[in-house]
């Protein structure tokens, strides 16, 4: 479910290519079952496009990777949180626009 700029995050990878990546990191938590997730896809696929070079942009399957799920409180999918300096900058729970999105990434940007 990812395209060519959309990465994907895992138990494995997640410390490295987003707590210390130097970047913002958008995480969008998802998984296969989920039709709001299915439904947020075209989306986040949109953001990693047009924010390419200045934000990661990717995606983390909770049925796969539970470690990091739990360490950060998923308990509702789609999750989409906004990482900056290894910390959570924001987090958005459920649908929202693509506007909604992108103002989260300039913020993150230009802070």
């Amino acid at each position: 479910m990812a395209g060519a700029n959309t990465l994907e995050f895992t138990d494995g990878n997640f410390d490295s290519d987003v707590l210390k990546a130097d970047v913002p990191v958008l995480v969008d938590f998802w998984a296969e079952w989920c039709q709001p997730c299915r439904m947020l896809a075209p989306t986040i696929e949109k953001l990693a496009n047009d924010f390419k070079g200045r934000v990661k942009v990717g995606k983390l399957d909770t049925d796969s990777n539970r470690q990091v799920a739990v360490k950060f409180g998923i308990t509702a999918i789609p999750t989409v949180i906004l990482f900056k300096d290894g910390e959570v900058h924001s987090k958005v729970v459920g649908l929202k626009s693509e506007a909604d999105f992108k103002t989260m990434l300039e913020g993150a940007i230009a802070d």
